[in-house]
């Protein structure tokens, strides 16, 4: 079990990175530095993609498929929003 509170921890600290670059990179005044961001945010969407999907096959980070009423719902509710 320990292995699993692990990468979760990882999984919430590259969660976190994402959030610091995606802000840094919509707040750059400067290509240069835009760029810098954009390329960290790119790099620890994919270490993010990889720890998802470990979790994933060993069944820590479960899923479930939404039903199509509750699709409907969600878009009806964005749609009175707009």
């Amino acid at each position: 079990m320990e292995d699993k509170y692990l990468m979760e921890s990882l999984l919430m600290s590259v969660k976190g990175a994402c959030d610091l670059y995606m802000h840094g990179t919509i707040e750059s005044n400067t290509k240069n530095v835009h760029c810098a961001f954009e390329k960290a945010l790119e790099e620890e969407l994919t270490i993010q993609e990889e720890i998802y999907k470990k979790m994933a096959e060993k069944g820590w980070y479960p899923t479930q498929q939404a039903g199509q009423q509750q699709i409907e719902q969600v878009k009806m509710r964005f749609a009175a929003q707009a």
